[in-house]
């Protein structure tokens, strides 16, 4: 599967700086999904790095001729999207883990390299796909109100749609 997600992003994102980025930090994603999916936790060994390496990567991405996002934009992406959920988080505490937090910090970074449609867009998917996934345990009975479920993977999904979305000039 995550070849398939790699191979999807090179496609849509071509022959530029960044791609070798997306390709490097998309196992770790993966990974994250899978960890977080299964025992609910986003280990700050993993988020802390990957956002470290995502805008240290795209700054030397940025040196390229070729580049096609904003450095600048990568590093204020990852303070307004984790901005965005330190607030989530501090409104309702109860209801997300600071794990989420720090995720969003990475996903900022590496969405904000296609500017802030690609923000908003990732942050809007993800809380739809999270909404939908909660709805269809819901609806099935899988799960109830005070059911546990975990954010990062949607968080994920929505991001890496709007990656895609954003290789494609979309």
């Amino acid at each position: 599967m995550t070849a398939l997600l790699c191979a999807a992003l090179a496609a849509t994102s071509g022959l530029h700086p960044e791609t070798a980025v997306w390709l490097l930090l998309l196992p770790v994603g993966v990974l994250l999904a899978v960890i977080d999916a299964t025992v609910h936790r986003l280990p700050d060994l993993l988020t802390l790095p990957a956002a470290g390496a995502a805008a240290a990567l795209l700054g030397l991405a940025a040196l390229g001729d070729s580049a096609t996002g904003s450095w600048t934009t990568a590093l204020l992406g990852g303070l307004g999207l984790g901005g965005a959920y330190f607030i989530l988080f501090l409104i309702h505490p109860s209801g997300m883990g600071f794990g989420d937090v720090k995720l969003a910090l990475v996903l900022g970074v590496t969405l904000g390299w296609y500017g802030w449609d690609s923000v908003v867009r990732g942050f809007v998917l993800g809380i739809f796909y999270g909404g939908a996934y909660a709805f269809i345990l819901l609806s099935s009975k899988r799960a109830g109100r005070r059911t546990a479920m975990p954010l990062g993977p949607s968080m994920l999904a929505g991001s890496f749609t709007a990656l895609l979305l954003g290789g494609l000039g979309v």
